[in-house]
């Protein structure tokens, strides 16, 4: 049984002297790193959450952002780092945040696909509070779903429908998301997405099992504060463990 309550992120501040980050390396350090520091702070939640997931979906409850350096010069085809930046991480389970906020606080350095962030300051980041019953939330890295893979007459053609947000599927497939995460919490799965706000650009990053096409973007979703606080802290679609989703603080 999963406790829920305390819904939080932790931002780490980082500097760096490193100047790029190759594209494979943007996302894939991240999952290693909640790993690692689960393994030497909470071996036993770090080994249930890689082997099979919580709940019945089989869900794996924290995500993480990309490294944001706002101060770099932006450089085409590049992914720019250097001087002060931010990476953030968040669970919706307290266990699994706390664990991560007391490994994390401990590192002075982290080695992010190579790149060495010096830690400078471990924040933690409360949610909005959602008291409405309305939020507005966009994301900084792309959003994956896998949709039916099937064809206009049923049958299933590939096991890699990876769709994007303008696709017919995505917002059947976007809400069953949320749903499964808010009963794999034991929460209120009464959440409706009301609208597609903003659409970035389709981007693809390779981690794990291979590449993943999504694109950011900002959604309206109605539901119980509770449950939309939780999805703040865990992100949005699928492979939130591997950095994707990640919602905008």
């Amino acid at each position: 049984m999963l406790i829920v309550g305390v819904r939080m992120r932790v931002r780490l501040s980082v500097t760096t002297s490193a100047s790029e980050l190759p594209w494979a390396s943007v996302l894939a350090p991240g999952r290693g790193l909640v790993y690692d520091v689960l393994g030497r702070v909470a071996p036993a939640l770090g080994e249930t959450l890689h082997a099979r997931g919580v709940g019945r979906h089989g869900m794996v409850p924290f995500g993480h952002g990309a490294p944001l350096f706002p101060k770099v010069r932006r450089v085409r085809g590049r992914y720019a780092i250097g001087g002060a930046g931010a990476v953030e991480f968040g669970s919706p389970v307290p266990e699994v945040a706390q664990a991560l906020g007391e490994g994390l606080a401990a590192r002075e350095l982290l080695d992010w696909g190579g790149a060495a962030f010096r830690l400078t300051k471990v924040q933690v980041v409360p949610p909005p509070s959602c008291s409405s019953g309305r939020v507005r939330l966009r994301t900084t890295t792309p959003v994956v779903m896998k949709g039916s893979g099937r064809d206009a007459d049923g049958r299933r053609t590939t096991r890699q429908a990876w769709l994007l947000p303008s696709e017919p599927e995505w917002a059947e497939y976007f809400h069953g998301n949320l749903v499964r995460k808010a009963e794999t919490l034991g929460l209120d799965p009464e959440v409706e997405l009301e609208s597609v706000t903003w659409i970035g650009a389709k981007r693809s990053f390779r981690v794990g099992d291979g590449s993943k096409p999504g694109a950011p973007v900002e959604v309206e979703l109605t539901g119980p504060p509770e449950t939309l606080q939780a999805l703040w802290s865990w992100g949005l679609g699928q492979a939130n463990a591997a950095g994707f989703g990640w919602i905008q603080s």
